[in-house]
């Protein structure tokens, strides 16, 4: 039995929520998408973060479980408190995969 690669699938979860054209293709949000889509490989565990989350859905206790974190941004990376951002560069560090 393999381990499944722990992954979580960030996004802004902005345009999803401004743009109609958007949210037509995306009713349920980019993260949500590619998340399902990672989910159809029995060897990837994927889940979502949002930027409107407390700590943007990336607490040091997730984190630290996460063995890639895949970054989907575009429209406000500025609203990223600096806390999340220094986490997340020292989970890279760690070895964690982005």
């Amino acid at each position: 039995m393999t381990v499944p690669i722990k992954t979580v699938v960030w996004g802004e979860n902005i345009h999803e929520q401004t743009n109609e054209v958007v949210r037509s293709i995306y009713p349920n949000g980019m993260h949500n998408t590619i998340a399902a889509a990672l989910n159809t490989d029995v060897s990837i565990e994927a889940t979502t973060a949002t930027l409107q989350e407390p700590e943007h859905g990336l607490s040091e206790e997730r984190l630290a479980k996460t063995d890639v974190l895949l970054w989907w941004g575009h429209k406000d990376h500025g609203a990223v408190s600096d806390e999340v951002v220094e986490r997340v560069a020292k989970r890279v560090w760690e070895g964690m995969g982005l």
